[in-house]
């Protein structure tokens, strides 16, 4: 069966520096004018046509019956502006990017592992400072899902995640609890968690399915080959983004067969997931193409070793310039949520390039008049 997919390739600081003729990517600050309609049967790659915003219609148009209606639906994904997401006391707007600072309460995360763990009030001044800098949700992790860590038993789990979500809920935070448990996401969400956000795409216990469609909770599905305790696992593309694209399509329809509302479901590509520094990077570069999947969607880059791989295998602790790096990568994509360690510079990073996608929204100098 043909597939089609439709990449958005050029973009505009603004929409009236292509006279009008760039769509607003998702509702965001991003432009797009100048797209590619690519097709494929199987692995292989048929055809690829360039095409303008205005010339979308009549390219839509010219396609054949099997893929036509698949491609209308990602024209209108691309042009769909979120709305703003209500997590308890706190309403977050998807128009613009939202930073999610990560707190880890696991002996064994790569990055931060054992820093909050034995200690509430570390942890709970970290996650003060975070809200204080500038983030819009704290995501609470009890499990290190890195490459050869162990599996974490369910009952240590819920011991380390419980607190944590405890303290950030009397802040009043907007709450994401890591976790491929669903016991660990039903007390969480009984503790005043908001979001589920899921590595495995609820395939890790089939019960998770069915917990989130009841609670009507947010939930993020993030792309991971691995099916089973290794996410890494299964590690073979034939094309990178495109059986990316396809693999979080699946996920969303299978969680929303499943009864989860298609307008709380995330998306994430699972960046270091199974995934080599050249898949990694081709996913960066192609990331607005997975806003055709019509769902707002997550990047989480943060210190992860591919900074490293790029930066004479700089330790984690050193990766703050790769990591907002990066963060502007999913910035200038129009990713509406960035997973990060570094609130403080991710928040400032992202006040300095808001203040540029504004400026260029104003900027009449170099258009003439009629």
């Amino acid at each position: 069966m043909d597939q089609v997919y439709l990449r958005p390739i050029g973009f505009a600081a603004s929409p009236q520096s292509e006279h009008g003729g760039a769509v607003r990517l998702a509702g965001g600050m991003i432009y797009a004018h100048r797209f590619a309609i690519i097709r494929r049967s199987g692995a292989e790659i048929v055809s690829r046509t360039l095409v303008s915003a205005d010339g979308m219609a009549e390219a839509l148009g010219c396609l054949p019956d099997d893929v036509a209606a698949d491609a209308e639906a990602q024209w209108g994904a691309l042009r769909f502006a979120h709305p703003a997401i209500q997590l308890g006391e706190r309403t977050i707007r998807l128009d613009q990017p939202q930073i999610m600072g990560v707190l880890n309460v696991t002996p064994d995360s790569f990055s931060d592992g054992g820093d909050f763990l034995d200690d509430p009030d570390a942890g709970r001044a970290h996650a003060a400072a975070m809200l204080e800098a500038g983030a819009a949700i704290v995501d609470i992790g009890g499990e290190s899902t890195r490459p050869g860590a162990a599996a974490t038993w369910e009952g240590d789990e819920l011991k380390r995640v419980l607190p944590a979500v405890k303290y950030c809920s009397a802040m009043g935070a907007a709450i994401s609890v890591d976790t491929r448990r669903p016991a660990v996401m039903e007390a969480a969400l009984d503790a005043g968690a908001h979001i589920i956000n899921d590595v495995s795409a609820l395939r890790h216990d089939p019960r998770s399915l069915e917990l989130v469609a009841a609670r009507g909770c947010m939930v993020i599905l993030m792309h991971a080959p691995g099916s089973g305790a290794d996410l890494h696992a299964n590690s073979e593309y034939g094309n990178v983004v495109l059986d990316v694209f396809d693999w979080l399509k699946s996920a969303r329809d299978r969680a929303v067969v499943a009864g989860v509302a298609r307008e709380r479901i995330i998306l994430d590509p699972g960046i270091g997931f199974g995934k080599s520094l050249s898949d990694n990077l081709a996913l960066l570069n192609a990331l607005p193409l997975l806003h055709a999947l019509g769902q707002p969607l997550l990047l989480g880059a943060s210190r992860k070793r591919m900074i490293g791989a790029l930066s004479n295998e700089a330790p984690a602790a050193e990766r703050l310039g790769g990591s907002v790096a990066l963060a502007i990568a999913g910035m200038d994509a129009g990713v509406q949520l960035l997973r990060v360690h570094d609130v403080a510079a991710s928040v400032q990073a992202r006040n300095v390039w808001r203040g540029l996608r504004d400026a260029a929204l104003t900027d009449f100098s170099d258009i003439p008049e009629d």
